[in-house]
């Protein structure tokens, strides 16, 4: 699943008129770059949600692109706008498998892969979630989670690191007792990811490793433009 619904406040004016995940980079859609990442990997069965100027994305990928085929979750359409990562994310859940990617549309990360052993080694372990993180860029210097020398992601730890956006999932950990929303979320209900994390990995039940090559959060006109140079 990519993520592609965000308004994209902090891009401001770039994002009046076009959806953050259609800015690009070296010449490309940001949302292209992990497109064709899942696809090496071969992982071409996509599932992409939408809110803010929704109606772009399909016109400019369409249900096929780079040999993946791309369903959508119209949030804005359905609802009336995005309903934030984790409400998203279970909305999508009847076109997920039981064990899926997430990346964020609007997150530079032209180096990292997708690789099948990464699954295999997910669904081997007792994890709900694995998390990538990657060094604390300046925007973000206390980072988010931490790193247990096991392999387990960590709330609270004498070094953090920040949350890449690109995860694997189970459907459970999108289940009670961590989240309460129907699976295919029919009300529309609005809910943030970082809280289930926290909780799951209080029962020690989500994993991480390090990401080290170039990644950025492309988060305001600034950061686009110094990574356009």
């Amino acid at each position: 699943m990519i993520l592609a619904a965000g308004r994209g406040e902090r891009m401001r004016p770039l994002t009046d008129a076009t959806p953050k995940p259609l800015l690009e980079v070296a010449g490309k859609p940001l949302m292209q770059w992990p497109i064709e990442a899942l696809a090496a990997g071969g992982f071409t069965e996509l599932v992409v949600n939408t809110a803010w100027l929704g109606e772009q994305i399909p016109a400019r990928f369409g249900d096929r692109f780079g040999g993946c085929t791309i369903a959508y979750s119209h949030e804005g359409q359905d609802f009336g706008g995005a309903l934030e990562t984790a409400g998203g994310i279970v909305r999508a859940l009847p076109m997920l498998g039981d064990v899926f990617w997430v990346a964020a549309g609007d997150v530079f990360a032209p180096d990292f892969r997708f690789t099948r052993e990464a699954v295999e080694r997910f669904v081997a372990s007792r994890y709900l979630a694995h998390l990538w993180l990657v060094p604390n860029p300046a925007h973000n210097p206390k980072g988010d989670f931490g790193l247990a020398d096991d392999g387990r992601a960590l709330n609270e730890a004498a070094q953090k690191y920040t949350f890449s956006t690109i995860a694997l999932y189970r459907s459970a950990f999108f289940a009670p007792p961590r989240c309460d929303i129907e699976a295919g979320n029919p009300l529309g209900i609005k809910a943030a990811l970082a809280p289930l994390l926290r909780d799951a990995m209080r029962s020690g039940l989500v994993g991480a490793e390090l990401y080290t090559g170039r990644w950025a959060d492309v988060g305001t006109p600034e950061r686009l433009a110094e990574l356009n140079r």
